[in-house]
């Protein structure tokens, strides 16, 4: 199955910094500050958030490569958008520019591959191994 999506669509997606999405929370380090692993969780939401409504019914998108820079800690209490832009389609692999702010500015940017998969063949693969 051919599926096409418009190139540059995106979504912003926030979060606030609360303890639970803190590095020292879940163990990614022991400072009060945006987890760099929740930072990239948001960018990856707002990237699925970003082509789901083009994906025909029964298919999704997963995520395959990460690369990203967190250029900056967002302490507790402020808030952290993330925006994900479509910049390229191959077939089923989706390439993504990616970019995080708080009320300072940037915090995080990079990119982010996802592949569009088929919900119920993606689960009987992973039965089968």
């Amino acid at each position: 199955m051919d599926i096409v999506i418009p190139l540059n669509i995106s979504v912003t997606k926030t979060m606030l910094v609360e303890p639970a999405v803190t590095a020292k929370y879940i163990g990614s380090g022991d400072m009060e500050v945006l987890a760099t692993p929740m930072m990239i969780a948001l960018m990856e939401a707002a990237s699925l958030d970003a082509v789901k409504s083009h994906l025909p019914d029964g298919w999704t998108t997963v995520g395959t490569k990460v690369e990203v820079d967190h250029i900056r800690a967002t302490p507790e209490g402020d808030v952290v958008k993330a925006e994900a832009v479509l910049v390229k389609q191959e077939g089923r692999l989706c390439t993504f520019s990616v970019h995080a702010h708080d009320s300072k500015g940037a915090v995080g940017q990079g990119h982010h591959q996802r592949v569009i998969v088929d919900r119920k063949k993606f689960v009987q693969k992973l039965r089968q191994s």
